[in-house]
This record gives C-alpha cells, sequence and structure tokens, in this order.
C-alpha cells in the first residue's frame, strides 16, 4: 500500500541504461510476416482484420490519401499491440508517456499540414476565416483558428495518455484495495475483485479504442489537407 502510484510508469532501466527503445520494438515481433502460399488462421485472422481496419479508415480518402494507408496501418497496429502488452503484470508501457505520444503526434501532424499548403493552398488558408465573418472579427478568428490548429498534435498526445495512465491507475488502486480488504471482509474482496476483473475487460476494450481513435483523427487531418 506505500507503494508509488506512478512508480509502473518510471522508464525502465537496466546497467542504468533505459530499455525503452527494445520496449516499442518488442511488438513488431508479434505480427510475422506471411512467407508461404497458405498462411496458418492466426496470420489469415490478422490479414483480416487489418484489411478491414484499412478499408474502413481509408473509405474517405482520395487517391492521393491512400497512399498514406501504410503508415496509417503500421500506427494503429503500434499503438494498439503496446497498449496491450502494458495490461500484463509488471510491465512498462511506453504510450503512458507524453513525450513519446507528441513524438508521434506531432510529425504526423505536421506533415498532414505540409501536404495541404503544398496541394491545396487556398484551402487551407481558407480554414483560418470562415466565409461571411465581419471585418471586426477577422483579426480575432485568425487567431483562435490558429490556435486550435496547433492545439491538434497536444489534443493527439494528451487524449492517449490520460486515457491509458488512467485506466492502469484504477487497475492498481482498485487491486490494492482488494489485497487489502481480503483481510477485513472477504464479501466485500470478492465483490470488489469481480469490479477488478470487469475493468481489466474495460481496460482491453480502451487499450484498442484509444489506437483507433488516435490514428482515426490522424486520418481525418489528412483527408481535410489531400
Amino acid at each position: 500500500m506505500n507503494e508509488n502510484l506512478f512508480s509502473s510508469f518510471i522508464t525502465p532501466t537496466t546497467m542504468g541504461l533505459p530499455i525503452v527503445i527494445i520496449i516499442i520494438m518488442f511488438p513488431s515481433i508479434l505480427f510475422p510476416s506471411p512467407n508461404r502460399l497458405i498462411n496458418n488462421r492466426l496470420i489469415s485472422i490478422q490479414q483480416w482484420l487489418v484489411q478491414l481496419t484499412s478499408k474502413q479508415m481509408l473509405s474517405i480518402h482520395n487517391q492521393k490519401g491512400q497512399t498514406w494507408a501504410l503508415m496509417l496501418m503500421s500506427l494503429i497496429l503500434f499503438i494498439g499491440s503496446t497498449n496491450l502488452l502494458g495490461l500484463l503484470p509488471h510491465s512498462f508501457t511506453p504510450t503512458t508517456q507524453l513525450s513519446l505520444n507528441l513524438g508521434m503526434a506531432i510529425p504526423l501532424w505536421a506533415g498532414t499540414v505540409i501536404v495541404g499548403f503544398r496541394h491545396k493552398t487556398k484551402a487551407s488558408l481558407a480554414h483560418f476565416l470562415p466565409q461571411g465573418t465581419p471585418l471586426l472579427l477577422i483579426p480575432m478568428l485568425v487567431i483562435i483558428e490558429t490556435i486550435s490548429l496547433f492545439i491538434q498534435p497536444m489534443a493527439l498526445a494528451v487524449r492517449l495518455t490520460a486515457n491509458i495512465t488512467a485506466g492502469h491507475l484504477l487497475i492498481h488502486l482498485i487491486g490494492s484495495a482488494t489485497l487489502a480488504l481480503m483481510n477485513i471482509s472477504t464479501t466485500t474482496a470478492m465483490v470488489t475483485f469481480i469490479i477488478l476483473i470487469l475493468l481489466t475487460i474495460l481496460e482491453f476494450a480502451v487499450a484498442l479504442i484509444q489506437a483507433y481513435v488516435f490514428t482515426l483523427l490522424v486520418s481525418l487531418y489528412l483527408h481535410d489537407n489531400t
């Protein structure tokens, strides 16, 4: 009970060296590449899920936007697998680190903005000033739209970090409460344990949903700029 709640979010080290790079690279091992004419069931299910997700994600894009398909699928697989692995006991979740999420969000957001200004310059500039705006409100609206544009990557990163961190903290608190109640009231401890199981199932869903939401928002930013 005296354990620091945020100790599980500290970057793990070995011999004083951070091993977060190895942890980030680990999920790629879970997605083997097919090298046979007839695949096994696991790879077939993996390919079916990737095709289903990519079809839904890219249905709104034109031909130019669909060239980002590989990047979007790699992003959702990386975030989803990292979130799920972080739910294992005594594991570390890189997506609880705001620095990592900002490192993903800022380049992706900047890429979509650059693509927009390069291929749709007039439409991109028009977003800063809605049609029919009164002259007195033009400076204020331009400032507001500029701030909202630069807040987009922060919103992406903070949303992912907050949701994953909150879920892990809840699991830690309810798990600690269950252990403490076992010596006080077995019935209450069982009720708390059932709540813990339900919360864990919910966190599995949140891990996948947050990966989908992050990638979907990047996809929508790309759609607005292509």
